[in-house]
């Protein structure tokens, strides 16, 4: 193998040299195939990592970009490489932070940040925490709490973990962060890790799925040898599990994830945990789970509003200084894709990626030509779970509360809007938005849809309400 991280392990300085003036002769190949704004944008940010085995490790700063390479121009790179040398007949893009450009930094030997972050595992090369962390899954080094855009609805869970991650010792533990898809609860976990390891690098810490626990318990029944899944889960200092709700009705894993927590909780071990929903709400989990889940703060994120999508745009647009975007075409993305920051994020990539590479200038009707499938979508998608959100923040009761039971004025009023809101906004059926409600029975959301349907024609408050609401879901 010939590593381009630090010394070549056969110690042949001239095999080193070869493979820096082929990398030369491929990046020649490519700028000579397209044209210099495209080789600028997507050729000129790659460095070369090591050669191993007839293929190249070629290292891109950002996961859009790897994506795009290998969806895009993975063969062209792979014909310039075959132009260049018969030694190389594959290549693997990765994502590497933090570098920019083909000949400077990597091929120093001297990057001591390259050789600490990339690690091997079974199946490729990929970025992840290096300490005591073997067994634990990768870390984005994009999320971080720098680049974690804060706004009403993730304040709360932005200052909790800003907490956790810069204290050894905090007064609430577990940390519970929920919230629907795409809204940042994996980005949090990811820069709490980054930062414990800053402020607190003797720290054993772990992070991965609760898929990932489950396959790793599984492993270890199956190979007898669960005593040393316990050590190594129960003798760390900070244990991070996302997706907690994937060991729904898992009962075995539920019951090692209850012993584990357990076990660490008296230890005064620090443990935070994500799921797509509130500990009470979790079900399929066993009650003593749900219980203790609650022990420490449980921090929402809700849906983002118009602000904090338009600065989370604002902040991406100033990552790329030599794409120029209009202001209102960040205005308009942040109104009309509202569903989740992944999507917006999405949405922004790929309108940089078309502008990049057409030559075209980003305006609005750019915008609304490129992205026409992406908005088409976002106009006809309201989730039932959005809607149970946006009507209990809107009239102050519990999210819990409005799919409860309890039939007190004050929540049954609220539960028969956001029924009738999800019948006349969403394409389910009555008995699945009975089934979203606690359970209920469809004839309870036919009731439901019919008496605010009746209330509307008198009731001028409730009117103005459910037009407001309708708003809410239409910007």
């Amino acid at each position: 193998m010939i590593s381009k991280l630090g010394q070549n392990t056969k110690g042949d300085i001239a095999i080193t040299d070869t493979i820096d003036m082929q990398w030369s002769n491929v990046l020649d190949h490519l700028r000579a195939e397209f044209d210099e704004n495209t080789f600028k944008s997507w050729f000129k940010p790659l460095a070369l990592i090591n050669v191993e085995e007839g293929r190249a490790i070629i290292a891109a700063p950002t996961r859009f970009m790897r994506n795009w390479l290998m969806s895009n121009f993975s063969d062209r790179i792979k014909g310039a490489w075959k132009k260049a040398s018969d030694d190389v007949h594959d290549i693997e893009i990765i994502v590497l932070a933090g570098f920019q450009g083909s000949e400077k930094e990597i091929n120093s030997g001297s990057s001591k940040k390259s050789k600490d972050t990339i690690s091997k595992n079974s199946s490729n090369e990929q970025i992840r925490i290096i300490s005591d962390n073997e067994f634990g899954a990768p870390l984005d080094p994009r999320f971080t709490f720098d680049s974690f855009v804060v706004g009403k609805s993730n304040e709360l869970a932005y200052a909790a973990a800003r907490r956790v991650a810069e204290n050894k010792d905090v007064n609430f533990n577990p940390l519970f962060l929920h919230g629907g898809v795409g809204l940042g609860k994996t980005h949090l976990m990811h820069a709490i890790a980054w930062a414990n390891r800053q402020f607190f690098p003797e720290r054993k810490v772990v992070y991965l799925s609760a898929e990932q626990f489950m396959y790793q318990f599984i492993t270890s029944i199956r190979y007898k040898d669960t005593m040393s899944f316990k050590k190594k889960f129960r003798n760390v200092d900070l244990l991070m599990i996302d997706d907690l709700q994937f060991i729904a009705n898992k009962n075995s894993t539920q019951e090692e994830f209850f012993h584990t927590f357990n076990a660490l909780i008296d230890h005064h071990r620090q443990v935070i945990l994500s799921a797509d929903r509130s500990p009470s709400n979790l079900d399929g989990v066993e009650e003593r789970i749900r219980s203790r889940l609650g022990w420490g703060l449980v921090a929402d994120i809700h849906p983002t509003d118009y602000e904090l999508r338009l600065g989370i745009l604002q902040q991406k647009a100033n990552g790329v200084p030599e794409v120029e975007i209009q202001s209102e075409v960040l205005e308009f993305l942040a109104h009309r894709i509202s569903s989740n920051v992944r999507e917006l994020e999405g949405a922004f990539n790929r309108m940089v990626a078309h502008s990049t590479l057409i030559g075209r200038p980003i305006t609005l009707d750019m915008t609304q030509e490129v992205l026409q499938d992406l908005l088409r979508a976002n106009d006809r998608r309201v989730t039932v779970d959005e809607i149970q959100r946006q009507v209990a923040d809107y009239y102050n009761i519990k999210l819990s509360d409005l799919l409860s039971a309890r039939r007190a004025r004050q929540v049954a009023r609220p539960r028969q809007v956001a029924m009738y809101l999800c019948k006349q906004m969403t394409s389910k059926s009555l008995p699945s938005i009975g089934r979203k409600f606690g359970g209920r029975d469809h004839t309870t959301v036919m009731h439901a849809v019919k008496r605010i349907e009746e209330l509307r024609q008198t009731d001028s408050v409730l009117e103005d309400d459910i037009k407001h609401l309708e708003r809410m879901f239409s910007t």
